[in-house]
């Protein structure tokens, strides 16, 4: 796996096997992932052109670690350094990711994520190492310009009513919302 530019996201570009019959990948491996990742859960979201799903992250501990991969259609996917003291501290990376050139996100606990679809119909799949647990799901605005998400503008963006809503980085910061850098840190030695 390659190593991201916010610290705790990594980047998986599998082997992908093709002849006359198709093509075959491996998309998910436990051993020898960079960030333990034991799949509690996993999501499906199917999104339409424009969509924007995100930022959203879960409280640590535990959070919500995720391994994030388009299985159809394509997206802008992103990742955002929400952990306050963190060097990185609302750093962003994005990696296109389709159904022609297999790639995957893992992203450790702590970090936000988010994507917008790019194509027509964009579907989405995601390991998450814990369950869905609303009280502790949290979201920042996507379009907050302090973080400064260079999202695409080729279609208008469709957010959730909850995703419109959020709050910016400062206004979560302020309200005590964001993981903190050294329990994450903490949280990490715990799992290995």
């Amino acid at each position: 796996m390659d190593a991201l530019s916010v610290e705790g996201a990594w980047l998986h570009t599998p082997r992908v096997h093709a002849d006359l019959r198709g093509s075959f990948f491996e998309a998910f491996r436990t051993a020898g992932l960079p960030h333990p990742l034991e799949a509690a859960q996993v999501n499906c979201s199917v999104s339409r052109r424009g969509v924007v799903r995100g930022v959203h992250f879960a409280a640590v501990p535990p959070g919500q670690a995720k391994y994030v991969l388009c299985v159809a259609g394509a997206v802008l996917d992103v990742v955002v350094d929400l952990r306050t003291g963190s060097p990185g501290f609302g750093r962003w990376d994005a990696v296109r990711m389709d159904d022609e050139t297999p790639r995957a996100m893992l992203l450790s606990e702590g970090l936000g994520h988010a994507f917008m679809a790019l194509s027509e119909r964009a579907t989405v799949v995601y390991l998450c190492s814990q369950p869905y647990n609303p009280a502790r799901e949290h979201a920042v605005h996507p379009f907050d310009p302090a973080i400064g998400i260079d999202w695409p503008d080729e279609a208008e963006p469709v957010l959730s009513e909850k995703d419109a809503a959020a709050p910016t980085l400062a206004q979560a910061e302020a309200a005590g919302l964001l993981p903190d850098y050294e329990e994450c840190a903490k949280f990490y030695a715990t799992l290995h």
